[in-house]
Order: structure tokens, then C-alpha cells, then sequence
């Protein structure tokens, strides 16, 4: 199940951020991170969305590996 979220997590983080490259050409992988420092980013519903699945992802694995 780990390897699973590892998985999908990357996935997700690849989606983000080829998104994102789309939107403001030139932010990195860490870049999304922050995106509130990138306006396009901040006020883009397609970015907010994915980067929503993306925490998901993050906090589902949270919960699963504190059941661990």
C-alpha cells in the first residue's frame, strides 16, 4: 500500500507540475510548493484543483502510515 501512494503521489506531482510549466513557464517542482508567490498559479482553478488532489494523496497517506 506504501509503494501505492508513493505511486500515485508521484504521478500527481508530475501532473502538478507540468500544469503549472504550462501556466507560468519556468517554476520548478519546489516552486509549487509555494504557489501563492506565482499569481497566475494563486488565481488558476485548474492548478488549485489538481494541487487539491495532490494534498489528498498526501494526507491519505498520513493517515494510513499512523495506522501503521
Amino acid at each position: 500500500m506504501h509503494e501505492l501512494f508513493n505511486e500515485l503521489i508521484s504521478h500527481q506531482t508530475k501532473k502538478l507540475l507540468e500544469l503549472a510549466q504550462e501556466i507560468e513557464p519556468g517554476v520548478t517542482e519546489e516552486d509549487i510548493l509555494q504557489p501563492f508567490d506565482f499569481p497566475k498559479l494563486e488565481m488558476s482553478p485548474y492548478f488549485r484543483y489538481e494541487e487539491g488532489i495532490l494534498h489528498g494523496l498526501l494526507s491519505a497517506k498520513a493517515a494510513m502510515l499512523s495506522k501503521v
